[in-house]
């Protein structure tokens, strides 16, 4: 039977996909037990619905505050009985409320090699840095931004004729391997976390 997921997403859901097929293949021990999103029209809530998860768009203007938004995220994660939240592309910090309150672990992939270039457009951030290699980060998720204990990071080369797009899709193709493995480290029960530090038990 494996985990219960609740997935999170604003976006097109390309992070959503890759763990969706990796389900279908084997690869993770899991399903998907819901899916949530800010955004009425995102293409996650679409690939979800195709796919037979319940899928819900929960409006964040439709609520008095952002506790009473976030609370309602949980009531739908928490009635899905899911053991492990995924953000897939969800552009909105997760708050306190959230965060405290929230009935399994959260991770999230960030397309950086965190702690460097944390926040939005990861991907520019490098470029105009410089650096010589890039690539993506699983964490779990605190109350920070992009703070949260590392648990795989994918590298890839930064070439002399990249552009933000180039780049960007160089990521995103181990993001796609990254968070299903990261997953299913944490469907097995081999992730250990030391502090900060994040152990994989059997390596």
């Amino acid at each position: 039977m494996g985990i219960r997921i609740a997935v999170l997403a604003s976006g097109r859901g390309s992070n959503l996909l890759a763990i969706m097929q990796a389900i279908g293949e084997g690869a993770i021990d899991g399903e998907i037990a819901v899916v949530l999103s800010d955004k009425e029209n995102a293409m996650a809530l679409e690939h979800a619905r195709k796919a037979g998860i319940p899928a819900y768009h929960v409006n964040p203007k439709a609520f008095a505050d952002k506790s009473d938004y976030e609370a309602k995220l949980l009531e739908y994660i928490t009635q899905a009985d899911c053991q492990l939240i995924c953000l897939a592309g969800y552009m909105r910090i997760l708050g306190a409320y959230f965060v405290g309150n929230a009935p399994c672990p959260i991770m999230n992939i960030h397309p950086a090699l965190l702690p460097s270039f944390p926040g939005l457009h990861g991907q520019r951030q490098a470029l105009e840095y410089g650096v010589k290699v890039a690539g993506c980060t699983v964490h779990f998720v605190d109350e920070g931004m992009d703070s949260g204990a590392i648990i795989l990071q994918k590298m890839v080369p930064v070439l002399d004729d990249d552009t933000e797009d180039t780049l960007s899709a160089r990521i995103l193709v181990q993001e796609h391997k990254a968070y299903p493995e990261a997953i299913q480290l944490f469907a097995q029960g081999r992730l250990e976390l030391d502090g900060r530090i994040v152990k994989v038990k059997g390596e």
